[in-house]
């Protein structure tokens, strides 16, 4: 059932960012002093409890992608580190450590697809219910939510990019499933998750002829302009919505979606393909530079990238390298010499699903070099290669998986 988030905790402590200016921690996670590490590898052991399934019966249950392969001991540690995030009833903590234990949709949405791909459809059919659960009565999504799905933590403003992901997983999360009245069953127990987000995002576009409003988006902050990592999930949810409604035999809805769909597409191509797919659509906000938010214009988000966008991939991937070898959430992100594996993980999948194999190789090897002494994936790596923040992090793990997957 849907219903409105409760706000607990009003307060919104002031945490100094790297470049001295004060930002709330109720917009912004890693606003406070970066630690190594928040975790420990007695983590799963203490998450999971007594009485729980053995990781070899429950990796037994379902497959392991790239089982031959180099990476195939990585792919063990994240779908294991998956299965600790998941609560019973769905909820995926970003990470094991305090400030991260909440459930943000973007996340959630991955590791869905991730556990689906992996053959554990019960378990990303939780993930889903839970998102169908907390979802807003506007059919939209609140930052983050606590774990039991009684509200959320504190007055952090919604990104409404977690309509477009609850509607891309849901596809993705029927299409990884080989049983067609599985997911049949599914997505008509889910119909209420489908209609509400797509009516949301239809309602933020006007049916696809206009760009939404500016939101936060993956980059955890106040934003005044549109960004492409609010309007591109936003255009693969319409996308994937059509595709799930063709699903179920209604092709007048189908097509009304694909039709806003195809009109969203053009607005983003002409708003945004005349600086170059730069996180901004305003020429006068190009300093934001390219980001990996271009990576959700391209396969599997959506059915093909122009030229411009793939041009812009290739930019994002020199111009937010960084000392350690891996990227920074985009070129305008804080010269702080800090790698984000998220972000990483997520070019590194677009790269094998586009079938750039030595280029998601590369990426790959590299977050593999980088993982902690216990195998977790961390959340970030410092410029001397050293693995910092939580480990593990949910959607880094997912995202290691489906691009071990999609090679």
């Amino acid at each position: 059932m849907r219903r409105r988030a409760l706000l607990l905790g009003g307060a919104s402590a002031l945490a100094l960012a790297a470049g001295g200016a004060a930002l709330s921690a109720a917009e912004r996670t890693e606003a406070s002093a970066l630690p190594r590490l928040l975790t420990d590898a007695g983590w799963r052991g203490r998450a999971l409890g007594p009485g729980a399934v053995g990781d070899d019966d429950w990796l037994a249950a379902g497959r392991l992608p790239g089982a031959d392969g180099p990476h195939a001991g990585m792919v063990r540690e994240a779908l294991l580190d998956l299965r600790a995030l998941t609560r019973a009833n769905g909820a995926v903590a970003a990470g094991p450590a305090p400030l991260w234990s909440y459930a943000w949709p973007r996340d959630s949405a991955f590791a869905a697809v991730a556990l689906a791909v992996a053959g554990h459809h019960d378990d990303a059919g939780r993930v889903l219910r839970f998102l169908a659960d907390v979802q807003l009565d506007d059919g939209g999504f609140e930052a983050r939510y606590l774990l039991d799905g009684a509200g959320t933590p504190d007055g952090r403003r919604r990104q409404d990019d977690g309509a477009g992901w609850a509607l891309w997983s849901l596809r993705a999360v029927l299409d990884a499933d080989p049983s067609r009245s599985r997911a049949r069953e599914r997505l008509e127990e889910l119909l209420p998750l489908l209609e509400a987000a797509t009516a949301f995002v239809l309602e933020r576009t006007r049916d696809g002829t206009r760009l939404p409003e500016a939101s936060p988006d993956y980059w955890e902050r106040r934003e005044s302009e549109l960004t492409l990592g609010t309007v591109a999930p936003l255009l693969a949810g319409l996308h994937a919505a059509a595709a799930s409604f063709s699903r179920l035999g209604r092709r007048t809805r189908a097509r009304r979606v694909a039709g806003a769909a195809a009109s969203l597409a053009r607005l983003v191509d002409g708003h945004f393909a005349p600086t170059g797919y730069l996180r901004y659509a305003d020429p006068g906000l190009a300093s934001g530079g390219v980001d990996a938010a271009v990576t959700f214009l391209m396969p599997p988000f959506g059915a093909r990238a122009r030229p411009g966008v793939l041009a812009a991939f290739d930019a994002y991937q020199r111009q937010a390298l960084r000392p350690a070898g891996g990227l920074a959430p985009g070129a305008g992100w804080k010269q702080d010499g800090i790698s984000w594996t998220p972000e990483t993980a997520l070019v590194a999948w677009v790269a094998a699903v586009g079938g750039q194999e030595q280029r998601a190789r590369h990426w790959l090897d590299w977050l593999d070099a980088h993982r902690t002494s216990w195998g977790s994936l961390p959340e970030k790596v410092l410029p001397d290669g050293s693995p910092a923040g939580p480990a593990p992090l949910g959607w880094t793990a997912a995202s290691v998986v489906l691009a071990v997957d999609a090679l």
